[in-house]
Parts: structure tokens; sequence; C-alpha cells
């Protein structure tokens, strides 16, 4: 995947941190909220990203009531979400799925600053360790990750949850994050990866 497109996939990707604003601007009920619907959402479009044959019926639906240039819209629409999406993840659950259902899991049962900061790294740490690793990583690992990449994801949580949980939370919340990334632990990164420091920081927070 070349720079450009993992740009285009983390600028997406990079929607996650409206959870974490909705939860400091609106509280917890809110957050919850707006999670399950997106979730729900989710669930039901997830078919028509999948079987082929479905969306081939919705356009020609949309063929008889709509005009030439929404349809073309749409189809561009399409091909964006087709050139981010990685060859692995065409006919599997989608990470905003995985996503969604970690985050409702971290903010209902966390305290707000640990649900904040695990969903905030795992959003923006992901991003920046994906570009960063593309761009400047030099040393790679087997399974492709890199020394920069990874480095910038532990750097970019000791960031964020400093002044969040404090200095040794931060310290191993990043480190746990770090590790779930460049395993991209089951069932999906987009989901171990936030459990993972929140449960860390939680732990060692206390």
């Amino acid at each position: 995947m070349s720079i450009k497109i993992e740009l285009k996939r983390k600028a997406l990707h990079l929607t996650g941190l409206t959870v974490p604003a909705v939860y400091l601007l609106l509280g917890k009920a809110y957050t919850l909220t707006f999670i399950g619907i997106a979730f729900a959402l989710f669930v039901i479009l997830e078919p028509f990203r999948v079987i082929e044959e479905w969306r081939d019926k919705i356009k020609e639906k949309l063929d008889l009531y709509v005009s030439p240039e929404v349809v073309e819209k749409i189809e561009l629409l399409e091909n964006h979400i087709n050139d981010i999406t990685r060859e692995h993840e065409r006919n599997r659950v989608a990470a905003h799925i995985y996503f969604a259902a970690a985050s409702f899991i971290i903010v209902y049962f966390f305290p707000e600053n640990v649900a904040i900061g695990a969903i905030a790294l795992a959003t923006l740490g992901d991003a920046l360790a994906a570009i960063i690793g593309k761009t400047f990583g030099r040393h790679r690992f087997s399974n492709g990750k890199s020394v920069e990449g990874s480095l910038a994801y532990f750097l970019t949580g000791i960031v964020i949850l400093t002044p969040l949980v404090g200095i040794l939370p931060a310290l191993i919340g990043s480190l746990a994050g770090t590790i779930a990334e460049f395993y991209n632990l089951p069932p999906d990164d987009n989901f171990s990866n936030q459990l993972a420091v929140a449960l860390a920081v939680y732990l060692f927070h206390l």
C-alpha cells in the first residue's frame, strides 16, 4: 500500500477521535449512545460492503430513482473505500466494527481518564506508527513492522497518557499498546489495541 493511500486510510481512521471528543464534551451517557448508534449502523451496512451482489442490486435501484451524477459520486466513494481496504479485510468483519465494539466496552467499564487515553492512543498512535513506519522505517521486523513505527506509537502514548494518568501508568500503557499493535493481536488490532492500553493503564493507575 503506497504512502498516499496509507494517508487516506489513516485520515479515515482518525475519525475515531470523535469518541474521546464526545466524552469530553458531553459525558459518558451521550458517548455510549453515540458509539451504540454508530455500531448499529456499521453492522447494518456491513453486508453491503462484503457482498458484491447486494451492492449491485442497490446500484440498479439507484439508477432508477436518482440522477446519474449522484450514482457517479457513490461509485467514486466506493472506489476510495476499496483503495484503502487491505486485501485481507475485504471478506472479513470491518475494522470500524471492532473499533466501535472496543470503544463501547472501554467507555462503559473504565474511568473517564483511562477510556479517553486508551481510545485516543489506539487511534492516533496507530496512525502515526503506520505513517512514520511507512515513510521512515529502515529497521524492519519479520512481520513488516518497523522500529521507527513502534517507537512513534510508544512516544505518542507517553504524550497522550501522562497528563491523564501519570508517568508510570503512561509508560506501561504505551508499552502494552505498542506490543498489541506490533503483534496485531486477535480478533483485530483495532479491538485488542484499545483494550490492552485500557487494562494496563487501569491496573497500574489504581
